[in-house]
């Protein structure tokens, strides 16, 4: 295993002009700490897209994206002894962070000056091998599908915090902006634990997911719901949303913004978007605890993303797709 076949983003520019290039590569060697996984499955997140389209800027040239990524332990670099080999385990967005910062001192490591991530900062699973810090990696569930799980290490950790940060009080009304892979899952945490569902999204495709998890009302992004809004998530990366969700709560509910990209907000007003104490809140990455609850969740209340599966061959095309909302749920790779 010398060499591994991985979709680098060789040049940042738009998806239908190929930033991502399917190259080969050395396998890497895992570092003190870290182990090597054989890559089973990779979810297909819009921050990959973001990073081949160059709306945010690689930190590394040619970097692998991936970052929802379930593997299998092929190796041990010195003092990893956390896992045993052919344990499976998940690879996320957060790979890593300083530990002794004033945030990571707090509990808040998402906020930590000095984080990197998968597939940013290092190369993530669009490849054949992936190497993480084990002490970044999650125990996965050896009786799910792969494919069911790699949608879990992102967008279903993102929009467990997403929801935290919207403060939505119990049995209370929530509305989603926007409805791909993270939004679908967030939404099943939400109806599992009662909360009334108002989905606002462009796409029949979306909009046809949302009617059959449950959702109370289905409209176009642009649309009012029927009643004021407790919480809302915006999940699309449009900044034009902002106003629109922000008067859609009731007084005293909370916006929290989800993406990592998102164009320029339009200049609020105060009286109608952000009196009677209404906040706007953004959400940053993911502590690891965050994780670990999450799994936690979609165990005991059998939250289950709603895949495409697609062969590691046609990746490029597949977040071409993402790109043009030709799928609906979560897309993964699987090899």
């Amino acid at each position: 295993m010398d060499e591994m076949a991985v979709w680098a983003v060789e040049r940042p520019g738009p998806i239908d002009e190929g930033p991502l290039r399917r190259i080969t590569r050395a396998v890497p060697e895992p570092a003190p700490g870290e182990v090597l996984v054989r890559v089973l499955a990779c979810g297909i997140c819009r921050t990959d897209l973001h990073l081949s389209e160059g709306d945010l800027e690689p930190r590394r040239p040619g970097v692998v994206p991936g970052h929802q990524v379930v593997g299998e332990v092929v190796a041990r670099g010195s003092g990893a002894g956390r896992f045993e080999l052919g344990a499976r385990i998940g690879i996320a967005w957060l790979r890593s962070t300083c530990g002794y910062c004033e945030f990571c001192r707090a509990g808040s490591e998402n906020l930590c000056p000095r984080s990197a991530y998968t597939g940013w900062d290092a190369d993530g699973g669009f490849a054949e091998y992936a190497a993480v810090p084990q002490d970044y990696a999650y125990v996965l569930p050896a009786d799910r599908p792969v494919e069911e799980l790699a949608p879990l290490l992102c967008a279903g950790i993102i929009g467990y915090r997403s929801l935290l940060r919207s403060n939505l009080p119990p049995g209370g009304r929530l509305g989603i902006y926007g409805f791909g892979s993270s939004a679908h899952l967030t939404a099943q945490l939400a109806l599992a634990q009662g909360a009334e569902l108002f989905v606002l999204t462009r796409g029949e495709r979306n909009q046809a997911l949302a009617r059959d998890l449950g959702a109370s009302f289905v409209g176009d992004a642009r649309d009012v719901p029927p009643v004021g809004l407790d919480s809302a998530i915006l999940f699309a990366p449009a900044g034009e949303l902002v106003p629109i969700a922000m008067e859609a709560l009731k007084p005293g509910g909370t916006l929290a913004v989800a993406g990592i990209h998102l164009s320029d907000v339009p200049v609020l007003n105060y009286q109608r978007h952000l009196f009677h104490e209404r906040d706007l809140r953004s959400v940053t990455s993911n502590t690891r605890r965050d994780g670990e609850e999450l799994f936690r969740l979609a165990s005991r209340l059998r939250i289950a993303a709603h895949t495409t599966v697609v062969p590691f061959g046609q990746l490029d095309r597949a977040l071409a797709d993402v790109a043009h909302s030709r799928v609906s749920g979560s897309t993964v790779a699987v090899l």
